[in-house]
């Protein structure tokens, strides 16, 4: 018997319909992962299979750099549903080479052009990570956390875990205060003392860390620890 298709969950439900209603940013991972495999196998459901993937390797980035043999080893996923997979990945990484390849951030204004116009109408708060080389050219932007409305807890193994994988020289630390006020708060300071003092241990410099507002329509509203010489 074949897994269960797309066509036997209610219409509401079916990941490709979702994303077509909602945009793909409104679907988890494992609806992601389902739209390439489209099939699950008998008993389990493709957004189950993903989720059973997603399980089984630990996270996105381990299932980017599994060889097809092992992503076969997954009942379910056989030479083509695996092959799906890693191109999939490949071409993502080939467009984050391309948006990225040769963005110089050399000021906290450019983390404002890059990243401002998205975060400031998130209303819960998100902390993402800019990874650059030597010559501050932008290699990756990746999200570290989504939290809640007024707190998103973060840990130094999780903000640098971009760089080593990106090999990156260092990193900016940018988050977004829903309340459109980019006044730092006590906790703050506190997490960019944390992220810098690692970042010294793990030679890889904490450049700056940017806090991202929201200004009379849309203007540019932020604050940069380096600017005001805390970094």
């Amino acid at each position: 018997m074949a897994g269960f298709k797309m066509m036997d969950y209610p219409e509401r439900d079916r990941p490709r319909e979702r994303l077509r209603d909602q945009g793909a940013s409104a679907l988890s991972t494992p609806e992601l992962i389902a739209i390439l495999l489209r099939t699950g196998r008998t008993g389990t459901s493709a957004v189950e299979l993903g989720g059973e993937l997603l399980k089984k390797f630990g996270s996105l980035e381990a299932i980017s750099r599994s060889p097809l043999a092992a992503l076969k080893k997954v009942s379910g996923i056989g030479e083509s549903k695996a092959s799906q997979i890693l191109a999939a990945f490949e071409l993502g990484v080939r467009l984050q080479q391309n948006v990225t390849k040769r963005f110089i951030v050399d000021s906290s204004h450019d983390v404002w052009n890059w990243l401002g116009l998205e975060m400031v109408q998130l209303s819960s708060e998100c902390v993402k990570v800019m990874v650059l080389n030597v010559r501050r050219e932008l290699l990756a932007v990746e999200t570290i956390t989504q939290g809640i409305l007024n707190e998103s807890l973060t840990h130094p193994r999780e903000i640098f875990r971009p760089a080593f994988f990106h090999q990156g020289y260092g990193i900016i630390l940018v988050h977004n205060h829903p309340s459109g006020d980019p006044t730092p708060s006590r906790s703050d300071y506190e997490v960019t003392q944390q992220i810098q003092k690692a970042g010294m241990t793990l030679d890889i410099p904490l450049l700056d860390h940017v806090i991202l507002g929201r200004g009379p329509k849309e203007e540019a509203s932020y604050y940069s620890f380096r600017d005001a010489g805390i970094l």
